[in-house]
Parts: C-alpha cells; structure tokens; sequence
C-alpha cells in the first residue's frame, strides 16, 4: 500500500468550530457594551445588585475572552506537529481557567452583598430596574448565541482502514480518524467507514448540565452569561420589592442567592473539564463498555485498554487483544467503525496459544 494512504492528520476541532467563535466574539462586544452601562448606573443608583451585575459582567467579558481566544489558537495550530493529539483539548483548557473566574466572581458577589448588610445605601429604584432589565435582555441575547443547539458535536465517524503493520510480539493498526477542520464554508470529513449522529439529549437539568462530547468552551461562555443573567433577574426582583416594601436588605440577600448558584454551576464546569484534561475515564465509560462488548469473544481478551477525549465529540482508543485466532488488525478496527465519537484507533493483537 503506497505510503501516502497511510498519512493522517490528528484534527480533532469540534465540528461547529469556527462558528462558535464568532458566536463568542458577537457576545463579548454586547457584554462589554452592558457592563460598562450597569456599572455606571449603579453606582449613581446605588444598587448593590446593579453593581455586582455590572462588574462581575467585566470579568465574564474578560473570561469570554479566554474562550475566544483558545478557539482561535486551536483552529490556527490545528495541523502544527507539536500537539501530538491535536488541539481539540484546548477548549477544556480555556474551559477549565473560564470556571476558574466564575468561582472568582461568585466569591466576588458574595463578599460585596455581606458588606452591603453592614452599609446599606438608599437605592434610586425606576432608575437601576430600567438598566437591570436591558442587562437582562442583552444576557438573554447572550445565551441565544451562544446556546449549543448544534448536534454536530456528537457526531461519530469510524476510523478509516489503512492496513496494519507488523511489530515484533504484536502488530497496530493504523489510527482512524473522524473529521478534518472546517474550511471556510462549513465542514467536511473523509473516508468514513461509519457514520452515525448521537441522539438529541432531553436529560439535562439546568445550564451547568454537559451533554456527552460537548464543546466546554463553548459551555464555559455560555454559563457566564447565564451567570449575568441570574443576578440581572436577583437585581430585578430585589429591586422591585425594595421599591414597593422597603426592603433594602432583600437587594444584598439576593446577590448571596446568586453567589451560591454560580458558584454551583463553576464547581459542574471545573469537574467535567478536570476530569477531561487528567484523561479520567468518567466522561468514557460507555464507550469503554462498548468497546468490550464488540471484541470480547471467548477466544479473544482485551489485555489493555486507553479510551481518551481529545476533542469535543472525538475519542481515542489503544486497544490491545489477546487470542487463540489471531486476525489483522483491521479485522477488529471493522467491529469498531460505527462507534459514536471513537475518531482515533490503535490495535494490538498477540496471538497466545489454545
């Protein structure tokens, strides 16, 4: 087999890539525009919540920034040799530090409401629940953007055969491969052996619910302005009984409230994109089952076994067989090809004896 047929190339981007990070960029020019706005008007409104809003809007700006930027350095590295995986992990990278600021920020929030039970401000109300209802509306906008509703990034695509190549006790089949990085236009793939779409996901339960293969960096932007979000609606409310009960301590009671949620919805975000980064099998662990379930027979045995995320929607595999009738590699990338997300094959067979 010519020796061209043998090359790949380890792009494992997610499929909605380039449009995600427009997404991303549109976003971080509204929230920039907004925080600026609240800042200012709840500083001469004097509302804690408005306040809170507005800066811990900055921060968003600035951690949406990070995903912004990973988008753009894994797609323009996509192809260097140095990642030897690829660059699809960089948005759990980006995802990772993004969770990392949004527990900044509930702390942030938390302490800043404490202190306003201390020295409670007099509040100008129609003025701070008008601009808390346009920050609620650009947030809104935000997540719309930046919601993933695109279910490319569950896509699977078995490897693709190559033929294998004999080493000295075992042989390997070559890798598979799923999909290359979007052109300008869209996406393409090659010489699929398989392909086949996960199903739509109905279980999630709440923003911070990560669907199997989702792009967290996408999901990291998209919890930041549903943060915004959250304490724009606390803001409001607040704002609203205050105006009507004079309630001044409801305003930095509901900024406590938000703390608390997004400091939850930080914690979901920095154990999925954790548990990716360290190769934990946890976000695996169906596909390992599967993998087992297609190879084991009573004369063959899976001796050794690495499943591994390497991008949104894409997984590797090392899998190393033991049997009493020994086939080429390629027999066992076959039993494999329609996997869901299984984009990166290596196969080890060891004959033993009867």
């Amino acid at each position: 087999m010519p020796t061209e047929n043998l090359v790949h190339e380890h792009v494992f981007l997610g499929a909605g890539h380039r449009r995600n990070e427009r997404r991303v960029w549109l976003v971080i020019a509204l929230t920039a525009t907004m925080m600026v706005g609240e800042i200012v008007a709840g500083n001469l409104y004097g509302s804690m919540a408005l306040v809170a809003d507005g800066w811990h809007m900055s921060t968003h700006a600035g951690a949406m920034l990070i995903t912004a930027l990973a988008y753009l350095y894994a797609r323009r590295q996509a192809r260097n040799p140095r990642f030897t995986f690829g660059t699809g992990k960089l948005g759990d990278l980006a995802g990772f530090a993004s969770a990392i600021v949004l527990a900044l920020i509930a702390l942030l929030i938390g302490w800043e409401s404490l202190l306003r039970f201390a020295n409670p401000v007099q509040i100008s109300f129609s003025q701070a629940i008008a601009v808390a209802v346009a920050g609620l509306a650009v947030n809104l906008l935000s997540a719309f953007l930046l919601k993933d509703d695109h279910q490319h990034l569950g896509h699977s695509h078995g490897g693709h055969s190559h033929g294998g190549h004999a080493h000295s006790g075992h042989s390997h089949a070559p890798h598979a491969h799923a999909a290359r990085a979007e052109p300008a236009g869209g996406h393409d793939h090659h010489d699929h052996a398989g392909h086949s779409h996960e199903p739509h996901s109905h279980g999630d339960h709440g923003p911070a619910a990560a669907k199997p293969g989702a792009d967290n960096n996408l999901r990291a932007a998209y919890l930041h302005v549903m943060a915004d979000a959250l304490t724009s609606v606390l803001a409001i409310l607040a704002l609203l009984a205050g105006s009507i009960y004079g309630w001044l301590w409801l305003d930095p009671a509901m900024g406590v409230v938000g703390a608390l949620v997004i400091a939850r919805w930080s914690w979901s975000l920095i154990r999925q994109t954790g548990l990716i980064l360290i190769d934990a099998t946890d976000t695996v662990s169906d596909l390992q089952s599967e993998i087992r379930q297609r190879i084991e027979t009573p004369q063959e045995t899976i001796t050794d076994l690495h499943v591994w995320q390497v991008g949104p929607g894409h997984n590797a595999a090392i899998v190393a067989i033991a049997t009493q009738d020994p086939h080429p590699p390629a027999f066992y990338k076959e039993k494999l090809a329609k996997l869901t997300g299984l984009s990166h094959l290596t196969v080890e067979v060891t004959p033993v004896a009867a």
